[in-house]
């Protein structure tokens, strides 16, 4: 994904005056040309940054650059002010959306300007979500903000932030549904107090959770934790039930074969070896079941 690729000369200017942090540039480009505030471009992504503002290339999520300039709250900021002149229908989506970006994104973590990003959108009108989203790609400082600023907590988002007292009152009227979206972000965060919990109260650790829900809808909570890398996590659920043969439905992965595959995405050489223990209990635990 490279700018080269953007075919609209004057929002590529923009999008590298964003980039590079030239702020005096981009708000010469505003102001000369407002509709790009108001228009959306084409862009070679065709999933979630498919048509996007300018706005929204301030959180590089998509990772573009792996870096945001030093002062890209300034830049966010300015960026904002034009989109609130200049835009009338789009402004509250442009918003969001761009507040969706920066809590769910790695790089605005990373170059520490998450919270301020944050903070920025939120003041300026963005509705703060539940943090699910921001939970499922580990920003855990950007969901408790979105939580602080008024997002709404549920139960997925308190065990996701060790909140015991609220993850016990929001499980009392929580749904199926939500309680498997709990257990799902207990096991990605390989929470091992929270699963047993969570199994106590009789929660399923089989099926998938709804996709509008936020959080993982295409694993189980038992790729969730071989993800985490907790073995424990792992024996929980298989001893609670947990389907060992059950596939995701984006790669059609089993536990067993998550396990097989992580260790090739990192060189922490201790984080694979729990992998690599975890493999062989699930491999054991597979071989069990087809001698029955």
């Amino acid at each position: 994904m490279k700018n080269e690729e953007i075919s609209d000369r004057i929002f590529r200017q923009a999008v590298e005056a964003i980039d590079n942090g030239d702020i005096n540039t981009l708000e010469g480009l505003l102001k000369c040309y407002p509709y790009l505030v108001f228009d959306y471009f084409p862009y070679p992504d065709g999933a979630y940054f498919k048509n996007p503002y300018l706005l929204w290339f301030v959180a590089d999520n998509p990772i573009r650059v792996g870096k945001l300039a030093a002062n890209i709250v300034d830049i966010t900021r300015l960026l904002i002010r034009f989109v609130k002149q200049e835009t009338e229908d789009t402004a509250q989506y442009q918003l969001d959306y761009a507040l969706g970006l920066v809590a769910t994104g790695r790089i605005p973590r990373e170059c520490g300007v998450q919270i301020q990003l944050i903070d920025s959108l939120i003041d300026a009108g963005a509705k703060p979500g539940g943090g699910l989203g921001a939970l499922a790609h580990g920003n855990i400082e950007a969901a408790a903000r979105l939580i602080d600023r008024g997002g709404k907590l549920t139960l997925a988002a308190a065990v996701g932030l060790d909140r015991y007292d609220d993850i016990t009152r929001l499980a009392a009227a929580a749904s199926a549904d939500e309680r498997l979206v709990a257990l799902t972000a207990a096991a990605f965060y390989g929470k091992v107090q929270t699963i047993s919990l969570l199994l106590n109260w009789g929660v399923s650790p089989n099926g998938y959770p709804d996709k509008n829900t936020g959080f993982h809808s295409h694993a189980t909570p038992l790729h969730q934790a071989v993800s985490s890398g907790s073995l424990e996590a792992v024996k929980l659920l298989v001893e609670a039930g947990a389907d060992i043969n059950a596939t995701d439905k984006v790669y059609s992965g089993t536990p067993l074969g998550w396990a097989l595959y992580m260790p090739g995405e990192s060189d922490d050489t201790e984080a694979n070896q729990k992998y690599h223990i975890i493999a062989d209990y699930l491999r054991e635990k597979e071989q069990s079941a087809q001698s029955v």
